[in-house]
């Protein structure tokens, strides 16, 4: 074998193996997207009913390209919209808020600029749990699995299903 097939075969295998990475990531944040579907699905938010949702996410990954798509999907609400935030002065306008953040600085910024706004904050990782985010996923060797702040939540006038709950890795 010629030192340049050799480089080709490197080449494609190398590609090859990005592509599955790629692959993976993608799957993974579609998981992760769908439970935040769930998650909007068995929350009630504080009168009056709400007239237009908001599907919000403030930082970087594949999970704001998964998140769009869910957003697609049918509420209960006359209208639905999907918005990449800049800025934590912009979350206000959120029903969901999607921090994919994991410097706890940052994720502290979002969370004090909407105060007790009825907005579900969704998280990732144990950070964002400690941080204050309503929910929080976790990637875990056997699947995925979130956590619940229901103090969090409650403050913010939303009411979580039992359903929920119960499915949650840990509520406090």
């Amino acid at each position: 074998m010629s030192a340049r097939s050799r480089l080709v075969t490197v080449v494609a295998m190398m590609a090859s193996a990005m592509s599955c990475a790629a692959t993976a990531e993608q799957a993974e944040a579609q998981l992760k997207a769908a439970f935040i579907y769930r998650f909007v699905q068995y929350t009630q938010w504080p009168p009056p009913p709400l007239q237009e949702f908001s599907y919000c996410v403030a930082g970087r990954g594949s999970l704001p390209e998964a998140l769009r798509a869910v957003s697609r999907k049918p509420l209960d609400v006359p209208s639905v919209q999907f918005h990449l935030l800049n800025t934590p002065e912009q979350a206000r306008r959120c029903q969901l808020l999607v921090l994919t953040f994991d410097e706890r600085a940052e994720l502290q910024r979002w969370l004090q600029s909407l105060a007790d706004a009825p907005v579900l904050v969704v998280g990732e990782g144990a950070e964002a749990f400690r941080a204050g985010a309503s929910i929080a996923l976790a990637v875990e060797p056997n699947g995925l699995s979130f956590r619940v702040n229901l103090g969090e939540a409650r403050k913010r006038g939303l009411m979580l299903s039992s359903q929920l709950l119960k499915l949650a890795r840990e509520v406090r």
